[in-house]
């Protein structure tokens, strides 16, 4: 029983990369944590929040402006797909 032979090398290898491949997102919480952390504090940093100058009336009138322009499907072309 001294004597492994390379596939079972190679096979104890590819189970272990596929342990590592499912359980990576798991793992990379802990390896790569503290990384990600400070990149995202770096980007959030550099942002600013912009106020609006209106009340959102704008907005609302495109978007009831937007709601008219759609298509409709009349009831015949309905009842035709089923």
């Amino acid at each position: 029983m001294g004597y492994v032979g390379w596939i079972a090398i190679a096979l104890l290898a590819a189970a272990v990369l596929v342990v590592v491949g499912a359980e990576w997102p798991r793992l990379s919480e802990h390896v790569g944590g503290g990384w990600n952390e400070r990149k995202r504090r770096k980007r959030k940093r550099g942002l600013t929040v912009i106020e609006g100058e209106g009340d959102g009336d704008d907005f609302a009138k495109s978007v009831e402006r937007d709601l008219a322009n759609l298509p409709v499907i009349g009831e015949s072309d309905d009842r035709s797909r089923r």
